[in-house]
């Protein structure tokens, strides 16, 4: 069965670009472009590592500067130096899969590098495909990213996408078998982010792969896996980091794939896969930071929930997680946090939504939209939105995360959960590139 036919597997082995033998690897390889996005001094300490080196800082565009005037000027910058590095023979081709660990402090990540077929991606709310979002997209957020890639020679995936496979079946051979397989790459990784090395998965082992996704991906394994009735249609990937730069690959897919044929590189997009019960995989929430705030907040929040919500004062940021922490899972809560070291548990009872994002993300939008807030920015780490929201006309709300056991089976019993409810562990755990793949 070939690959490009409407009936693939939805994935294929990859063939990628790796930067040749004797680059330095640590300046090489840098965090995904949507991390820090309300810290633009940590992308100046990034630059001030990279220097003048060859870099992947100089091949993506870090959205902490999507709103600079010189915006455009950066994406033809980031397609000319794609051009030159291909041109200067800074990458050296690689047929076949990638074995990834990646070294979190004590905890090891292991991953597998794919190929995934865009035909077989749906992200719609309404997706029944084999390749799922697990949170709603924003469309409006697909635009400059659509301007990088639509004109560019090379992706970079800081993707990872989920598989739900228990027995540990596709990637745990793999990683039993580390130390017959041959290495790529291996760096420790700058400001923090750990250590990252890559193996190659040779042609006997990549169709061990193949056989055990086949097996996962199964329509009858499916449905009894989620509880589902016999032929409801199967999911083999979820979504985990980077739903919406998969969203621009599909997107560019879908305007060119009758001018350019169902073999074109652009068909497929790079990412990264990794197992749900992999030990190392944390859930966190992703918070929501407000700017610009011109309301008072608690009473825009009483006027939005009546009698229904409670706000509770409490004393310290650590507080306010551990009273949220001990508070009965069906009591829909959340934090708030404000200038002056400020901050509060709200309750709201009876939830239009099963999870508080879910019940907040509409009244943070409204805010936005009816000029009480100028801006939202979605962030990682307690600290982190304790830190900013001490800022003059800044508000944090913290949010909790869907738990692990519970994220797949949710997906597919109800569809998308909403957009940046979990992010798969803290900033600095996030992906970083060092692997390309040609798109034109």
């Amino acid at each position: 069965m070939s690959n490009t036919s409407k009936s693939s597997p939805g994935y294929r082995l990859p063939r990628l670009l790796l930067p040749q033998p004797g680059t330095d690897l640590r300046r090489w390889a840098v965090i995904a472009c949507d991390q820090y996005t309300s810290e633009p001094d940590y992308w100046q300490r990034v630059a001030a590592e990279v220097g003048d080196a060859p870099s992947t800082l100089q091949l993506i565009f870090p959205e902490v500067y999507l709103e600079r005037p010189d915006a455009r000027a950066r994406i033809e910058a980031i397609q000319q130096t794609m051009r030159r590095y291909l041109a200067d023979g800074l990458f050296a081709e690689h047929a076949g899969s990638v074995y990834v660990e990646r070294r979190l402090g004590s905890r090891v990540r292991r991953g597998l590098m794919l190929e995934l077929d865009l035909e077989h991606y749906d992200y719609s709310a309404e997706s029944t495909s084999l390749i799922r979002p697990t949170e709603g997209t924003m469309v409006a957020r697909l635009a400059p990213r659509i301007a990088v890639r639509s004109g560019a020679e090379l992706e970079l995936p800081h993707i990872l996408v989920l598989l739900d496979d228990p027995e540990d079946t596709v990637i745990g051979p793999l990683a039993a078998q580390r130390a017959s397989l041959a290495p790529l790459y291996d760096t420790e990784l700058m400001l923090g982010g750990g250590h990252v090395s890559g193996f190659a998965v040779d042609a006997a082992r990549g169709r061990q792969v193949e056989q055990a996704l086949a097996a996962l991906g199964e329509p009858a394994a499916c449905a009894r896996r989620y509880g589902l009735p016999d032929g409801s249609p199967p999911m083999l990937f979820a979504m985990g980091d980077g739903n919406h730069s998969l969203a621009t690959a599909k997107s560019i897919w879908e305007r060119v794939k009758r001018e350019v044929g169902p073999d074109h590189p652009c068909r497929w997009a790079l990412v990264e896969v990794v197992n749900l019960y992999d030990e190392s995989l944390t859930f966190e929430p992703i918070h929501r930071l407000l700017f610009g705030v011109t309301v008072d907040l608690r009473a825009a929040l009483r006027q939005e929930f009546g009698d229904k919500l409670t706000v509770t004062d409490i004393p310290t940021g650590a507080a306010m997680r551990r009273r949220l922490r001990e508070l009965p899972p069906q009591r829909q809560a959340a934090g708030l946090v404000a200038q002056g070291g400020r901050f509060a548990v709200i309750e709201i009872a009876d939830p239009p939504s099963s999870l508080a994002v879910g019940t907040l993300q509409p009244f943070i939008d409204r805010l936005v939209e009816t000029g009480g807030a100028g801006s939202v920015d979605y962030v990682h780490g307690d600290e982190t939105l304790e830190r900013l929201a001490q800022a003059p006309g800044c508000v944090g709300f913290h949010i909790g995360t869907v738990g692990k056991g519970e994220l797949l089976k949710r997906v597919v019993r109800e569809g998308p959960l909403p957009r940046k409810t979990f992010s798969m562990g803290e900033a600095d755990e996030k992906r970083f590139y060092v692997e390309a793949r040609r798109i034109r």
